[in-house]
């Protein structure tokens, strides 16, 4: 006989992840976003320090405005609903 409940659907199979059925399968977005923050400040920290070219300077402030921006886009299109 057919049973009657319903079967939930998630987007990991348990037999992957075994982890899945308690749902620590994914990572909370609030981390990714501090994690962003902390990897921008700590980029631009690393401007200060005992090196006498500025070609440094200048790959370190574009990956920190890369990672800035990435970390922006995902929050604001999580919170615009345009990425779940």
């Amino acid at each position: 006989m057919v049973s009657t409940e319903v079967e939930r659907y998630s987007e990991v199979d348990p037999a992957d992840v075994p982890s899945a059925a308690w749902g620590w399968s994914k990572v909370n977005p609030r981390t990714w976003h501090a994690l962003g923050i902390f990897v921008t400040v700590f980029l631009l920290a690393m401007l200060k320090g005992n090196h006498v070219g500025h070609v440094e300077d200048y790959v370190l402030i574009v990956f920190a405005v890369l990672v800035f921006a990435v970390t922006v886009r995902d929050w604001w299109g999580r919170r615009r609903g345009w990425i779940r």
